[in-house]
């Protein structure tokens, strides 16, 4: 075993996602660079490009990335596979990528990465990465790896322009203090989306005392009917900022139906619903490509397990709606970033929240084998719980606490 997988004794289990069907598009391919190397990368996605949101987020990065290396005179040959959500699909597009000759390959959703593993040792000239998975890291394998960004430090900054709008809206008589409740649209109730939920609403509270927050999951990652519905329901529940973990835009178009406010996910989502979002957070997957292909076309090894932030860029926001947002939100959110990737923000700060009424003091990690005691594996040192702490846990989200002021209106797991 490469490392020990380290997830916390509460943290819920990823589950599958909805089946649709696949098409292969080659069209990001580009021509030979007779000045230097061609290389051939595969890509397996859940959805397409037309969610706006998740996958979306993906195919802009491959472009980007795309134009990064051919600074170095590395020249990438995209072969992209989209709807493919797990299971026999999933090991048939990577099979089919090997064997089109690329030399690495990216799976780009969780529920894709044991049809991954099941191909990989075949194929031991071929690097395959499963991004935001948590098992390729630790296995028997040299040529599998993992890679998740710090997405909860985004999450947060959203969080603060979420909770700046909340306070003016308070200041200005809009509503009352015990009215700044925020509802967030979540797939699935297990640790990624309940980090990503925890530290936006830290982030909202840190400026609006106030705040309180109402989650409603869908039991998708995407499904634009039942994103809208949830985001509704949240509506109907009083909340006037809503927020979200899924793929679509319907919650922000929902909100500006319902004249309530939005911060969005993977995509800038202003154009959709220009009277309601506010902002959005999503991860930059072009520094993690160029990263990874470069020491493959350059015959390199490469980070088993990544995970970076704001601090280098690899998480952003995306252009902030001025003409909604509460005054001063563009140099809060410079003061906050900044703050973060010096550290002096630390997003899960024990101090800041607590469990039942109670800090929390110490949450342990445990290895799946079961072989090493769990102080090997604490998740909180300097009044920290540190979430994506590679290479002492790893980079898949594994903060699963239930915190004061969240409330849960459904499960889906």
């Amino acid at each position: 075993m490469k490392k020990l997988i380290a997830v916390l004794i509460a943290a819920a289990l990823m589950f599958t996602l909805a089946a649709c069907g696949n098409k292969t598009d080659e069209s990001a391919g580009g021509a030979d660079n007779a000045d230097g190397a061609t290389i051939k990368v595969g890509l397996v996605c859940i959805g397409d490009e037309n969610d706006q949101g998740y996958t979306y987020n993906f195919v802009r990065a491959t472009e980007t990335a795309k134009e990064e290396l051919a600074k170095d005179g590395i020249n990438v040959e995209w072969i992209i596979k989209y709807n493919l959500i797990e299971g026999e699909p999933v090991k048939v597009a990577n099979e089919e990528l090997a064997e089109e000759g690329c030399a690495i390959v990216f799976n780009n959703s969780y529920g894709q990465e044991p049809a991954m593993l099941e191909v990989a040792p075949n194929y031991p000239d071929v690097q395959f990465v499963g991004l935001t998975n948590e098992g390729s890291w630790k296995d028997d394998l040299e040529n599998t790896h993992n890679a998740f960004a710090r997405i909860h430090e985004g999450r947060y900054v959203a969080g603060v322009v979420a909770g700046m709008k909340l306070q003016e809206m308070i200041d200005n008589g809009d509503i009352k203090e015990d009215e700044a409740i925020i509802g967030y649209v979540g797939a699935y109730s297990f640790a990624e989306v309940v980090s990503g939920y925890t530290a936006y609403f830290l982030g909202a509270r840190s400026v609006c005392p106030s705040v309180t927050m109402k989650v409603q999951f869908v039991g998708s990652w995407s499904d634009a009917t039942l994103e809208a519905n949830a985001a509704q329901a949240l509506i109907d529940e009083g909340c006037v900022m809503i927020s979200q973990h899924s793929d679509n835009t319907t919650p922000a178009t929902t909100a500006e139906k319902a004249g309530v406010f939005h911060t969005g996910y993977n995509a800038d989502m202003i154009s959709a619903a220009p009277a309601a979002s506010i902002i959005s957070t999503r991860i930059d997957w072009t520094n993690y490509f160029v990263y990874a292909i470069k020491a493959v076309a350059n015959g390199e090894k490469f980070d088993q397990d990544y995970s970076h932030g704001i601090a280098e860029g690899e998480v952003v926001l995306t252009e902030l709606n001025e003409k909604i947002a509460a005054k001063g939100t563009a140099d809060k959110i410079k003061e906050v970033m900044d703050q973060i990737a010096n550290g002096e923000i630390k997003i899960f700060d024990t101090s800041k929240f607590t469990v039942e009424g109670k800090e929390v003091t110490t949450c342990f990690a445990i290895d799946v084998d079961g072989d090493f005691t769990p102080d090997e594996g604490e998740a909180i040192w300097d009044g920290e719980f540190h979430e994506s702490a590679v290479p002492d846990l790893m980079s898949a989200p594994y903060f699963n606490l239930s915190i004061d002021g969240i409330t849960r209106l459904n499960e889906a797991f």
